[in-house]
């Protein structure tokens, strides 16, 4: 007789504390959507922005759900650990930058029509659907001294959390006559940003294991290489970009916000990097008994 396939079912897939944070990231993320695209006032690029980021966490969280509870990641051919570690990290990175444009872009005061109602609702549900994200973050980060999974250690987790703020710098940079110390600076932007985006895929996909050099040394090696060149940009762009500038004139309010923007960031990676150096160190060089 033939044996019959069975579909294998993993209740705790949504039953765990880890699967409870996920059900109430789908649920709270659709809510917010869902509200605002009710509205029909979210057209412009910041509200284009965060529908995407309620979309694309609802349905990817929705997709892991269901992967885990009909147990079919394995099939996969990348490390599942990984990817839902640096997911949850970059989905809880995404939800709060939503949660915190969204109504200072589209809620006015007093907020008493129906749409600022639902604005001001779908806020909140953005709120908490970050607190999920940061729950389930907490909840799968690796322990002291366990790296089976990279991604979900402080040092990976920092790895997503630069490669982020990359991508914010990139959205607030205007590239238009640049001196040279600024060009440096987007220099090293890009080139952190695409190192930090390469060792974060090859993690996944599981590819590491395949360069001819060792792995932990090589990743301290370039962290204190990106380190030391955030170093210099943390210098370089206030240095030239608020050069000869009064706020507003001649470089305009939102011009003057967006090169102090991206100072924040530049100081916000500098430490990221600074504290991903320590702890690479720690673990490579200071065994944990």
């Amino acid at each position: 007789f033939g044996t019959m396939a069975v579909a294998t079912v993993n209740l705790r897939a949504v039953t765990s504390l880890v699967g409870i944070a996920r059900l109430f990231a789908v649920v709270l993320s659709c809510i917010a959507f869902s509200l605002v695209a009710s509205t029909g006032f979210f057209k412009d690029a910041y509200g284009t922005w965060c529908m995407f980021t309620w979309c694309l966490c609802f349905a990817v969280t929705l997709l892991v759900l269901l992967l885990e509870l009909l147990e079919l990641y394995p099939k996969l051919p990348l490390s599942w650990d990984d990817f839902t570690s640096a997911f949850s990290m970059l989905a809880a990175l995404m939800v709060f930058t939503t949660s915190v444009v969204f109504p200072s872009t589209f809620i006015s005061s007093p907020c008493t029509s129906s749409m600022c109602a639902r604005q001001a609702v779908a806020t909140t549900a953005s709120c908490l659907c970050f607190l999920a994200y940061a729950i389930e973050v907490g909840l799968t980060r690796a322990k002291p001294g366990d790296i089976s999974s990279f991604l979900s250690t402080v040092p990976g987790l920092l790895k997503v959390f630069e490669a982020y703020v990359a991508c914010l710098i990139f959205a607030l940079l205007e590239i238009h006559d640049l001196k040279p110390g600024l060009q440096w600076c987007i220099a090293v932007y890009s080139i952190c940003f695409i190192i930090t985006l390469l060792i974060i895929i090859f993690t996944i996909g599981r590819c590491l294991s395949y360069m001819p050099c060792p792995l932990e040394k090589m990743l301290v090696g370039y962290n204190a290489l990106a380190l030391a060149m955030y170093i210099t940009a943390t210098i370089l762009w206030p240095l030239y970009s608020f050069q000869n500038k009064n706020r507003p004139d001649p470089c305009g309010r939102e011009c003057w916000n967006k090169c102090l923007g991206v100072t924040f960031l530049t100081i916000f990676n500098l430490i990221a990097y600074l504290v991903d150096l320590v702890y690479s160190t720690r673990m490579v060089f200071i065994r944990t008994r």
